[in-house]
């Protein structure tokens, strides 16, 4: 029997219902949150990444401005700019848009955000928070996967998880956050011994290494929520045809995509793992559009975080 299907870009539009309605109660009371991306030099996938924000911002009524300094920026202007948006009172959200250029101290540039107004929530102040179960602002893509599980009712208490990976952008909060919703978590990486057989112990299994179809049917036990974090495009025909089997009902469609633009997205789990999963996030429609969703419900916090304002509630995050 086929796994139930996760519907990410359903769960995103009802967060962004949500935020909506938060943004034009604040607006009656004369507050509307405001976000700004910084976005240094010409990085194709970055600007789509960044239109794609200003554009959600926008759609959900909050405030928003680009800052796109050239790509020969250096770390003290940065840091200038940094420094003038955390003046701003009308700025309650600062996302810097990584990869930053080779010659700047990223550290150093995400190290200036106002932890108060780091809606990625890189800040070590709030990673503390996180850690300390405190109100803080929690990284997009983690509180994305928390929102999956929680609207799609599936149980985290007393539940085994298994992460495969340990980056500070998703693979450590998402297992905090589990840990925070009292799941039994083991967090896996490339040191880890006899990685299939680690993973076939969850209940939930996140995926968040970066390697296409990695996660195959034996990294998983019959039944099992898995979370694919995963966006890997693949352009080479035989890749496609070893995750999409042309006698495969449901690839026509996406072979007719792929030939057509020549690359297809795949997640890090194998399509295959969805034989025996009991519930699993599809590449595209997944996690991804959480991601966004996310970065508003976190812009709307932050307003309200900064003020006093009693939080908007989303998800225990």
């Amino acid at each position: 029997m086929a796994a139930r299907v996760l519907d990410g870009t359903k769960i995103a539009a009802e967060i962004r219902a949500e935020v909506t309605g938060q943004a034009k109660a604040l607006a009656l009371s004369g507050l509307r949150p405001g976000l700004a991306v910084v976005l240094v030099g010409h990085n194709p996938a970055s600007e789509v990444y960044v239109r794609g924000k200003v554009k959600s911002s926008e759609e959900v009524g909050l405030y928003s401005e680009q800052h796109t300094p050239g790509e020969s920026a250096t770390t003290e202007e940065l840091l200038e700019l940094i420094a003038d948006l955390n003046r701003r009172d009308e700025i309650d959200g600062i996302l810097v848009q990584l990869p930053l250029p080779a010659h700047v101290d990223a550290k150093k540039i995400l190290l200036a955000v106002d932890p108060a107004k780091d809606v990625d929530g890189f800040h070590p102040m709030n990673v503390g928070y996180l850690s300390t179960q405190r109100p803080g602002l929690v990284p997009c893509t983690p509180a994305g996967v928390m929102e999956i599980l929680k609207r799609s009712a599936i149980p985290v208490a007393g539940q085994e998880a298994v992460v495969i990976g340990r980056s500070d952008i998703v693979g450590k909060p998402v297992a905090m956050l589990l840990l925070n919703q009292n799941a039994t978590v083991t967090v896996c990486h490339s040191k880890t011994r006899d990685l299939p057989e680690v993973c076939r112990r969850a209940d939930i299994l996140v995926a968040a290494i970066g390697r296409a179809g990695m996660v195959t049917r034996d990294y998983v036990k019959s039944g099992a929520t898995v979370i694919d974090v995963g966006i890997n495009r693949i352009t080479d025909r035989k890749e496609f045809e070893r995750f999409f089997p042309g006698n495969q009902a449901g690839n026509k469609k996406r072979e007719e995509t792929f030939l057509a633009r020549g690359s297809t997205l795949v997640g890090d789990v194998h399509p295959e793992v969805a034989e025996i999963a009991g519930a699993i996030t599809p590449v595209p429609g997944g996690v991804g559009p959480l991601t966004i969703a996310m970065l508003m419900a976190n812009t709307v916090k932050a307003a309200m975080l900064r003020r006093g304002l009693k939080q908007p509630e989303l998800s225990q995050v």
